[in-house]
């Protein structure tokens, strides 16, 4: 190795690592604005363990969903909080179809799979059933009584 170490703390969207004056710089908001929408509950960071907010580069980006909602769009907080619910949910349901999706379709496949082993394990001697075509007589012989040999 060169002398540095190795992290194996990986970055992420959600890894919460700027403190509120950077991520007010980020997102181009004050500092008191980003503490109001957290009492609001429109953006939730993570806490340190004194309870210092901690902001993730998703944070960041709600932050400036909100601004921008509130500012172009003219929508009020308590809208823009509803709608960020309904996002959340939506994608909450998305993922759940897609799982659900996947789910079906291991279950057609595995539904597939036992039909094909049906078929294979089918009689190959016997002769499938036809029924009778209009016009055509059936004859039923049945043996009589044995008769004594003479």
């Amino acid at each position: 190795m060169d002398g540095r170490r190795r992290s194996h703390y990986q970055l992420t969207d959600d890894t919460p690592v700027y403190v509120i004056s950077v991520a007010a710089q980020l997102s181009g908001l004050h500092p008191q604005t980003l503490r109001q929408y957290d009492r609001l509950g429109l953006v939730s960071p993570d806490r340190t363990a004194g309870r210092g907010r901690r902001y993730s580069a998703r944070d960041i980006e709600l932050l400036r969903t909100v601004q921008a909602l509130s500012q172009d769009e003219g929508i009020n907080l308590a809208g823009i909080k509803r709608i960020i619910e309904l996002e959340n949910q939506v994608a909450a349901l998305q993922q759940r179809v897609a799982e659900l999706s996947t789910a079906v379709n291991g279950a057609a496949a595995a539904l597939q799979a036992r039909e094909a082993q049906v078929h294979a394990s089918y009689r190959r001697d016997l002769v499938p059933y036809q029924p009778p075509q209009p016009g055509s007589a059936l004859v039923v012989w049945r043996p009589g009584p044995k008769r004594p040999q003479v």
